[in-house]
């Protein structure tokens, strides 16, 4: 019988033209797909798996579905997940549980149902809901489970916290820090889909603005390049000496958060914190300052103050609540403080998440070869897996590389020469 809590099958059609459009620009999981019709890697496998439901991600189910897997479905984040994509999966076989704008309480009911029809072998997360429910309120469903994989930065700080405090229950991959993820899909994933999201929200201008960064990880990396591309005035918060250092010597300003907040246009948060703009920012920010959140949670711009400061809050724009402040300033806030990129725009380019999501399917893989014998610990993407993708990904794009002669292998192998 099929399994599936969705909002209306009939939205499908709209949900295949989506997935067959990325299908035909991911040759890597077209590859991958191939493969595993022929092997079967997961047969007999049950996965789990929470990612921001849209098209790339769809298409990944489908892949792992062909390597035999039965595929319980749900989305990471409500404002991220498209209806009509997850209507298309159920029609395809998936089992998916997921709702567009769902409450709180409907968002954790489609993750706890994805994990009680589908009692999973592996666990495939993003940001770490499933790995948590797992955890904390059903660990009767331990026993079952070989290991999983882990998307993004928060998901991964989740999980060291728990592989620290030795309640980690089983072996993860850490996705998020293979050299083919966090280079590419990070940097310019995040950098271009952040700014789709921006800019086809507000119809704004960039260039000429003064666009502050929160963080300069590779998200913020990519964000603060694109921002700069698009002709802004880029300034950078951080709380790694480093980090700031190499924002002050790649060409942007850095300063703390309350002197960014009196000159700042646009602000983008990408550093998996809470609270990093906060009360006293919004008291010093200018008429017309636009918040956005590029991190996984809609924590790091902190809504309890800019509702507590408001004396009105309407909706300006589709995906842009107005705050006005008592001296009649407006502060707008983007979809919600949830991710700028999903939950207001289709997130990064599919031939990017090709790579991303080759990882995760190599690594889920992985997971289904080595179980158990890994170890309760977070584990780095095989060294084997992150190479063979980028070789992959250069060859479906035609780019032929150099190889060492025998004579220079020799050479850098010896330390006589």
């Amino acid at each position: 019988m099929q399994s599936y809590d969705i909002k209306d099958i009939k939205l499908a059609p709209t949900g295949h033209q989506k997935i067959e459009w990325v299908k035909a620009h991911m040759m890597l999981l077209n590859h991958l797909e191939e493969d595993f019709q022929k092997n079967q890697p997961f047969k007999g496998m049950r996965i789990a798996l929470s990612i921001h439901l849209e098209a790339k991600t769809a298409y990944l189910c489908k892949v792992l579905a062909a390597g035999g897997a039965d595929m319980y479905v749900t989305g990471s984040n409500p404002l991220s997940t498209q209806d009509d994509v997850a209507a298309a999966l159920v029609e395809d076989g998936l089992k998916v549980y997921a709702h567009y704008g769902a409450s709180d309480e409907q968002y954790f009911a489609d993750l706890n149902q994805s994990l009680e029809d589908g009692r999973p072998h592996i666990i495939i997360d993003d940001g770490g809901d499933l790995v948590n429910i797992v955890h904390t309120e059903r660990r009767d469903l331990l026993p079952n489970i070989l290991g999983g994989n882990e998307e993004t930065t928060t998901g991964v700080i989740r999980l060291r916290a728990r592989e620290k405090e030795g309640i980690l229950e089983f072996p993860m991959i850490d996705v998020n820090d293979a050299y083919c993820k966090h280079l590419f899909d990070n940097r310019y994933g995040t950098g271009q889909s952040v700014w789709d999201g921006i800019n086809r929200t507000t119809n704004l201008i960039v260039a000429g603005k003064y666009v502050v960064v929160a963080g300069y990880g590779w998200c913020g990396k990519g964000v603060a390049m694109r921002a700069k591309g698009l002709g802004a005035k880029v300034v950078v918060t951080e709380i790694d000496p480093i980090k700031a250092m190499e924002a002050k010597m790649d060409g942007f300003e850095v300063m703390n958060m309350l002197e960014a907040a009196r000159i700042g246009d646009i602000f983008v948060t990408v550093t998996g914190c809470n609270k990093v703009i906060r009360k006293e920012h919004y008291e010093v920010m200018k008429d017309g300052a636009i918040l956005s959140n590029a991190g996984h949670f809609d924590v790091e711009v902190w809504k309890p103050d800019l509702e507590a400061v408001a004396v009105e809050v309407k909706e300006s724009r589709k995906n842009i609540m107005g705050y006005k402040m008592a001296d009649g300033r407006w502060i707008y806030l983007l979809a919600g403080g949830r991710l700028v990129n999903l939950a207001a725009g289709d997130g990064h380019p599919a031939e990017i998440m090709d790579m991303s999501f080759a990882i995760q399917a190599l690594s889920a893989k992985y997971i289904v070869e080595k179980g158990k014998t890994l170890g309760n610990k977070v584990h780095h993407v095989p060294e084997e897996i992150d190479r063979f993708v980028a070789w992959l990904k250069l060859k479906t794009m035609g780019i032929e590389i150099e190889h060492l002669t025998q004579e220079q292998e020799k050479y850098l192998s010896s330390w006589g020469e």
